[in-house]
C-alpha cells in the first residue's frame, strides 16, 4: 500500500474551536434537578423478537375501505413511499400514533441540526476578537436555551404541518392509531387513538416503516437517564452532563452541550469515539473535543449505575472501570437503537427478523412474506433519512409505476454521511482498513492531508494550537478508484454531496485531479492532493475529463418542423 501525505498547507483547515464554552455571564439557566424527567421505555422495549401480542380483549370491526397500498409508519420513508404510490393514481392510507415526520423530524435530523447551528454560532462569538470584534466577554452577549427550545419546537410543529398537507394534497388518507398485522392476508389491525373498537382494513400491499426508538443498558439508576429523545425535553441547559456512547448522536449532542456552555463529559466503551469510522476521522476528532475541553472517560466497559440524590436532584456516575463522575444535572445516554418492531405483530404472518429484531428484506424492500414490504430503521441496513425516502420511492415506482420501473430498486453502497459533531464530519464508501481487507494491501493507495483552515489565518495562536481539517482518500487498483472519502473539518458537512456523486459515478484518483480547484476553500485539497495529476490516466467516467477532454453533451431531441 502506497500511502501519500500533505501536512503543510496552514492557509486552509476545518474544525472547530477550542473553547471550553460561554462565558460565566452565559449558560447559568441552573440546574434541573429532581424535575427532570427520564425517558419513557416502549413497551417490550427489551423484548423486541417477541412480536406476538394477545388479540383476546380487542373487539375489531371490519373497516369501510381496502386500500392498494397501506404504509404503516408517518416517517420520511412511509410517507415519500405514500406519496409516490399516490401521484400512479392508487388508492393509499398511512397509519401513525404520533407526530408526523418521524425520528428526523421531531427528535433526530431536524431538531439537532438547529441546535448544531446554535452551537456553531457560540464558536463563532467565541472566535470573534481573532477578526476585531469585541463584546464578547461582557454581559452583551447571552444565550438563552428556553428561545431556541420554544423556536425549535415552533419550526418542527411547522414542519408537522407540511407532512399533513403533503399527505392531504397528494390524495393520501391519513389514520391516526397503533397498526398491527392480522394472520388474515392483506390485513391490518388498527387501535385508533381517540379510542374505540379495533378496524380491521384490508391492503394490496403492506409497507412496514416504524422506525427505531432508543435503547438503555440494564443497570441500577437508569430510570434518572434521558436518551436523545429527551435531549430536546430539556426546558434548561445542564450546567454539568455526562453523554454515554461512542457513537453519532452521543458526539454529536456532546458537542452541543460543550459549545452552549454545559460541563461535558463522554463516556466511552473502549478507546475513543467513532471507532467504525476511518482513523484519521475519529482521532482527529478525539483531538478536537479534547481541545473544546470536553472530559473523555475512556476504557470503561461503559455504565455501571446512576444514583441520585434527593435534596439536590444531582446524579453519580459510577462507571464499570470504577470511575465515578459527581453533581451531574443530566445524565444522557446514547448507546444504541432498536427496530419498532414489537406493535406489528410480525409473528401473525411469520415476518422473518434478524438477531436484534430488524425485519429482514431482499434488494427490492420485500420481506419473505408475499405482499408485505420493510424499509428504514426497522430493517437496519443504511439507517438514514434520505435512504429510507430514496428506498419507499423506489419500492412505489416499482409497484405502481408500469413497465418502466420494473426492477426498480436502490443502492445502499457509497451512501455518503454525515456527523454533526464539532467540528462536522464527511464519508463515503470504504475505510483505509476495509479497503485493504476487500482489496488486498498491495492494490490499495491512501492520500492524505491535514491542515488548518483559512478562517483560522489571522489567529495570533501557535499553528499546533489551531484546529485541523483531515482529508483522506482510498484508492483502489491500477486504476486508482476512489473507493473511499472521509473529511473532519470546517464545512466537511457541506462538501461531502458533490464528491459523493463523483464516487458514486466511479471516479478514479486521475479524474479527481482533472478537476480545477475552487480557491481558497478546504474542498480544493481532495483535487489537488499530493502528488497531483502522477496517477494513472483512467476515467471512470462515461465521457473522459482526462487532457483537456470536451465536456460532455446531452442528447436533444430535434423537432420536425
Amino acid at each position: 500500500m502506497r500511502v501519500f501525505e500533505t501536512m503543510s498547507k496552514s492557509v486552509m483547515i476545518s474544525s472547530i474551536v477550542w473553547r471550553t464554552g460561554f462565558p460565566s455571564t452565559i449558560g447559568q439557566a441552573g440546574r434541573r434537578r429532581g424535575s427532570q424527567t427520564a425517558f419513557a421505555f416502549p413497551a417490550n422495549m427489551f423484548g423486541m423478537n417477541n412480536t406476538r401480542r394477545s388479540m383476546t380483549t380487542t373487539k375489531s370491526t371490519a373497516g369501510d375501505e381496502e386500500y392498494d397500498y397501506l404504509v404503516i409508519g408517518a416517517g420520511s420513508g412511509g410517507i415519500a413511499s405514500a406519496r409516490r404510490a399516490a401521484s400512479y393514481g392508487v388508492k393509499v392510507a398511512v397509519v401513525e400514533k404520533g407526530r408526523l415526520g418521524g425520528t428526523c423530524v421531531n427528535v433526530g435530523c431536524v431538531p439537532k441540526k438547529v441546535m448544531w447551528n446554535a452551537a456553531s454560532i457560540a464558536e463563532t462569538l467565541h472566535d470573534m476578537k481573532h477578526y476585531g470584534f469585541s463584546g464578547y466577554d461582557s454581559d452583551a452577549v447571552a444565550f438563552n436555551w428556553k428561545f431556541i427550545k420554544n423556536a425549535r419546537d415552533k419550526y418542527v410543529a411547522r414542519l408537522n404541518g407540511i407532512y399533513d398537507r403533503n399527505m392531504g394534497n397528494s390524495g393520501v388518507t391519513k389514520i391516526l392509531g397503533t397498526a398491527s398485522l392480522t394472520s388474515n392476508h392483506g390485513e391490518v389491525e388498527v387501535i385508533p387513538s381517540e379510542g374505540g373498537d379495533a378496524v380491521i382494513y384490508k391492503a394490496k400491499h403492506v409497507l412496514l416503516a416504524t422506525g427505531g426508538y432508543p435503547v438503555f443498558p440494564k443497570i441500577d439508576g437508569i430510570s434518572n437517564a434521558i436518551s436523545s429523545d429527551g435531549f430536546f425535553e430539556l426546558d434548561e441547559l445542564p450546567q454539568k452532563a455526562v453523554v454515554v456512547g461512542a457513537g453519532y448522536i452521543a458526539v454529536e449532542l456532546a458537542g452541543v452541550l460543550q459549545a452552549l456552555g454545559t460541563d461535558t463529559s463522554l463516556v466511552v466503551r473502549k478507546d475513543k469515539a467513532l471507532r467504525n469510522f476511518d482513523d484519521i476521522v475519529a482521532e482527529t476528532l478525539d483531538i478536537e473535543m479534547q481541545r473544546q475541553g470536553i472530559n473523555i472517560y475512556r476504557n470503561t466497559n461503559g455504565l455501571a449505575k446512576i444514583t441520585i440524590e434527593e435534596e439536590s436532584g444531582l446524579k453519580t456516575v459510577t462507571l464499570n472501570n470504577g470511575e465515578i463522575i459527581e453533581g451531574v444535572d443530566t445524565v444522557l445516554v446514547a448507546t444504541g437503537r432498536a427496530p419498532l418492531v414489537a406493535p406489528l405483530n410480525l409473528g401473525a404472518r411469520g415476518v422473518k427478523q434478524k438477531p436484534g429484531g430488524y425485519i429482514v428484506t431482499n434488494d427490492y424492500s420485500e420481506t419473505n412474506v408475499d405482499g408485505i414490504y420493510a424499509l428504514g430503521d426497522v430493517v437496519g441496513n443504511v439507517e438514514l433519512t434520505p435512504m429510507a425516502i430514496a428506498a419507499g420511492r423506489r419500492l412505489a415506482d416499482r409497484l405502481f409505476g408500469g413497465p418502466q420501473h420494473e426492477g426498480a430498486k436502490v443502492s445502499y453502497e457509497h451512501v455518503p454521511t454525515v456527523v454533526f459533531s464539532h467540528p462536522p464530519i464527511g464519508t463515503i464508501g470504504l475505510t483505509e482498513q476495509e479497503a485493504i481487507a476487500k482489496y488486498g494491501e498491495e492494490n490499495v493507495k491512501v492520500y492524505r492531508s491535514k491542515f488548518a483552515n483559512l478562517f483560522y489565518g489571522p489567529f495570533q495562536v501557535e499553528a499546533d494550537d489551531k484546529p485541523k481539517t483531515a482529508m483522506k482518500l482510498v484508492c483502489a487498483g491500477e486504476e486508482e478508484l476512489v473507493v473511499g472519502l472521509h473529511v473532519i473539518g470546517m464545512g466537511a458537512d457541506e462538501m461531502l454531496q458533490g464528491f459523493g456523486i463523483a464516487i458514486k459515478m466511479g471516479a478514479t484518483k486521475a479524474d479527481f485531479d482533472s478537476t480545477v480547484a475552487i480557491h481558497p476553500t478546504a474542498s480544493e485539497e481532495f483535487v489537488t492532493m499530493f502528488p497531483w495529476g502522477l496517477s494513472k490516466q483512467e476515467t471512470g467516467a462515461i465521457t473522459s475529463p482526462l487532457n483537456g477532454a470536451p465536456a460532455a453533451e446531452p442528447k436533444i431531441t430535434v423537432k420536425e418542423a
